[in-house]
């Protein structure tokens, strides 16, 4: 464990050194004489002097204060210190369907693993939904089949039927018509009849072709376009009950990690939209601390290298490495209270500590210590740094 004091604001006066005399004196040169108490004259110290004599020891503690905040537990010293504060990661958990909440399982503070249920919907509408659009597929795949199998065999001879009856009408027209014609000469038949018949044979004919291709459309079947359509009309009838069941399915909230519940802001009863906030879940594994480090520094912390976490209100330690430093410079935000870096300016990094780390609360101010044998080389950082990171 890294012992830190802070050095105190200590009022420094400036002396110019001239002002200060001092003469050497060798030791062999200062007689020693024991003197009684009573002989010995009371002075009184000038001020400049007492001001001189506090400003050295301040001075010394100064000193002594800045090695101290370096040198570790086993005395080395090159240690970088940071300071950050444990970031908020979490999430905001809503149903992606509207409806009615029937069930809310958890508090706040409770702890929930992965795929656990949080929270239901009503889901007797979206049960609706399901059974309707599984009917509209059975539709679907039952006009399919009868346009793939065709005709049925009765079609078949009912169409072949009217094609004889046709030809029979034909045969008996053109008959007709012959008598006619063979009479019109004796007188015996006249131009009207014969035309008449002519008209009738022309008539009976024009059944029979049409007889004939009723026919070879009832053996040939339906029409390839239609049968694809049909098909098309089978699977977007089954992409409906997909999407229905998608729907029943997300009538039910699940945790999507292990997390603690940190707002419950529905209550049973209550009607939400889709994509209200039902549920938000900090994420604690793994911690993500947010740090800076000053432009000077920014050397010595490499992605990759393992550090220590630390809290004011606990002697534990936990085992971190840099995940993350920006690229970008910024001020030093107003969480960071470190006197050396209010005014400069700084680079965001991440350090992540695995879980569980149940002592590191999300907000919490922390100190991030780089070992010192882990402090890189300004003038080989780059080089050592992990590719990627």
């Amino acid at each position: 464990m890294t012992h830190r004091i802070r050095p105190q604001a200590v009022p420094v006066t400036a002396v110019p050194p001239e002002a200060v005399p001092v003469t050497a004196v060798p030791p062999e040169a200062v007689p020693v004489t024991a003197v009684p108490p009573e002989a010995v004259p009371v002075t009184a110290v000038p001020p400049r002097a007492v001001a001189l004599t506090v400003l050295g020891l301040a001075l010394a503690l100064a000193l002594g204060s800045g090695a101290c905040f370096l040198i570790d537990d086993n005395g080395s010293e090159g240690a970088l210190t940071l300071y950050g504060n444990v970031e908020i990661r979490e999430a905001v958990l809503g149903f992606r369907v509207p409806g009615r909440v029937t069930e809310m399982a958890f508090d706040e503070g409770e702890k929930v693993e992965a795929g656990t249920l949080l929270a239901r919907l009503d889901a007797e509408p979206y049960e609706e939904s399901l059974r309707t659009a599984e009917l509209r597929v059975e539709q679907a795949r039952a006009r399919l089949a009868k346009l793939e199998r065709g005709s049925r065999p009765q079609e078949i001879e009912q169409s072949a039927a009217q094609v004889r009856q046709a030809e029979a009408a034909v045969l008996n027209a053109r008959k007709i018509y012959e008598r006619k014609l063979g009479l019109l000469d004796s007188g015996a038949s006249s131009q009207r009849e014969v035309d008449a018949a002519l008209a009738a044979r022309d008539e009976a004919e024009a059944r029979l072709t049409a007889a004939r291709e009723s026919l070879d459309l009832v053996q040939e079947g339906f029409r390839a376009e239609d049968i694809a359509a049909a098909r098309a009309d089978l699977a977007v009838a089954r992409a409906q009950v997909d999407e229905a069941r998608t729907r029943l399915e997300d009538t039910a909230l699940h945790s999507p990690s292990d997390g603690v519940v940190l707002t419950r802001a529905q209550e049973p009863g209550t009607v939400v939209g889709q994509g209200a906030p039902v549920y938000t879940l900090a994420l604690p594994d793994p911690v993500y601390v947010r740090a800076y480090v000053a432009e000077p520094d920014l050397g010595k912390v490499v992605p990759g290298a393992p550090v220590w976490v630390t809290t004011d209100s606990s002697t534990e330690r936990y085992r971190g490495t840099i995940g993350f430093v920006s690229p970008r410079a910024e001020f030093t935000p107003r969480s960071v209270e470190t006197p050396e870096l209010r005014t400069d300016l700084v680079y965001r990094l991440r350090v992540i500590v695995p879980g569980p780390a149940d002592g590191l609360r999300l907000g919490m101010p922390v100190t991030i210590e780089v070992p010192a044998d882990q402090v890189a080389d300004p003038t080989t950082a780059d080089a050592t740094a992990p590719a990627g990171s």
